[in-house]
């Protein structure tokens, strides 16, 4: 880093950045940069030289990016987005209010302001979205060197050289593709349709869902998908590291609202005490009166517990095992629908898949129940009273029940939130957890009631 170049203004937390971060990579710096202020930050990113700051800017890793633009100069920010990458910069225009939007627009050259228009254009989460226009591409007539020579004065300025595109002469449609490691063993003289590999090159649609994308290009092992319009030109490309940010971030989320909460979209200890409560309360808040029918279940079936107490002893038992039978099952399909594995249409195959399964892992649990009463029965360690065989096939049978509906609703669930256009992800463990705990004190009391009438109650 030139540290003459350093501007006197920066505080105390610009200098120390600068001071220990000598010898630093990228990603180590950028990280020192989310931990500094976003004046300081903006301050110490203005007093590097230009590629570097470039260069920290394009990482998706850097968290104030947005706001660091908005506070530095108009000149200082202008040279900035000029060297970032174009799906770089309508990702961080996207987070700004329209003024401040509209102020760093207007600072870009007009070829590069038609390239990122067309880009913020794409919804959220496509292949156009997250695709980059800065791709290297060649005519058909071109020769191995002619390529070579070209990629040479052109990378700098492209988001990868490690795939090249071939592109008919008059239609400019994506006809090839040849890898860098092919063009540079090719003949210099030789054409470049030599080197180019053969068949029709994978493509995406720019209304692709980055789910897609992904899989498409792990199932082609690809460094690079091109993205077409319906005449097969070429609009850009996706890269494997901007699928890996944006899967890491949907991710998060995801992770967030399965276990029960809105998601952050910030860093843990970057967001707020008064935001960690309203991310946080809303569904506990949702829960907590899912629960209270619970307690309401509990008061319909008062008369049964007053005649037979020992049976709110495998309340919690009960409970816990349907819910846990239902995060399994919703974490299950979840994670098949996100890979592509199951589609909507797979409902059914899932729920005869699940039926059988339920039944059989309720019956284990229904297993483990009943042997528990026997022995401490037989044991003396607890008496469940004159009855209490009843008692044990009680809680074989209700197990059954539950674990299976359990299972049952907690695969279904994604399923209906996803034929809602609703996120499945939506469907927490939580949430399945109350649901299941409410109709399992019914199927319990149910079942005690059909075996236990004439005795116990």
């Amino acid at each position: 880093m030139n540290i003459n170049r350093f501007p006197l203004r920066a505080g105390h937390a610009a200098r120390a950045f600068i001071n220990n971060s000598r010898g630093a990579t990228i990603a180590e710096r950028v990280d020192a940069l989310n931990a500094l202020a976003v004046q300081d930050a903006g301050r110490v990113l203005t007093g590097m030289p230009l590629d570097y700051a470039v260069n920290i800017l394009d990482r998706p890793e850097l968290r104030n990016a947005a706001q660091i633009l908005a506070l530095v100069s108009a000149e200082d920010a202008a040279r900035l987005l000029h060297g970032m990458s174009n799906d770089r910069v309508a990702d961080v225009l996207l987070e700004l209010d329209g003024e401040t939007r509209a102020r760093l627009f207007a600072s870009l050259d007009e070829p590069v302001r038609i390239a990122i228009q067309h880009l913020m254009g794409y919804p959220p989460r496509t292949a156009g979205g997250i695709m980059t226009t800065e791709f290297v591409s060649v005519p058909m007539n071109w020769t191995v060197a002619q390529t070579l020579d070209h990629v040479r004065q052109v990378e700098r300025s492209r988001e990868t050289v490690y795939a090249i595109y071939v592109l008919d002469e008059i239609s400019h449609a994506l006809m090839h593709v040849v890898t860098l490691r092919r063009l540079i063993t090719g003949e210099p003289d030789a054409s470049i349709l030599t080197v180019a590999q053969k068949g029709t090159p994978v493509s995406a649609d720019p209304l692709m869902k980055q789910e897609d994308v992904a899989r498409l290009i792990r199932k082609h092992d690809l460094l690079a998908l091109p993205v077409t319009d319906e005449h097969g030109q070429m609009l850009g490309i996706v890269t494997v590291d901007d699928v890996i940010d944006t899967m890491i971030s949907d991710t998060t989320e995801a992770a967030q609202r399965f276990g029960g909460m809105e998601a952050l979209g910030q860093p843990y200890m970057k967001i707020g005490f008064a935001g960690m409560i309203r991310k946080r309360a809303g569904w506990l808040a949702a829960l907590f009166l899912g629960e209270m029918l619970t307690a309401s279940a509990m008061q319909h079936f008062e008369g049964e517990l007053e005649k037979a107490v020992v049976l709110t002893l495998f309340i919690p038992l009960i409970m816990s095992s349907g819910g846990n039978s239902g995060s399994q099952a919703t974490s299950l399909i979840i994670r098949a629908l996100a890979l592509g594995e199951l589609k909507l249409s797979d409902w059914w195959k899932v729920l005869l898949r699940e039926l059988p399964t339920g039944i059989v892992l309720g019956a284990i649990l229904g297993l483990v129940g009943f042997t528990r009463i026997v022995f401490w029965q037989s044991a003396g360690l607890y008496d469940y009273g004159p009855h209490w065989q009843m008692v044990a096939i009680t809680v074989f049978a209700a197990l059954i029940g539950i674990v299976t509906f359990g299972s049952i609703c907690g695969s279904m669930l994604p399923f209906v939130l996803q034929k809602l256009r609703l996120d499945p992800a939506s469907a927490s463990a939580p949430f399945v957890a109350t649901l299941v705990d409410v109709t399992g004190l019914v199927i319990y009391f149910s079942v005690a009631l059909l075996i236990l009438s004439g005795t116990l109650l």
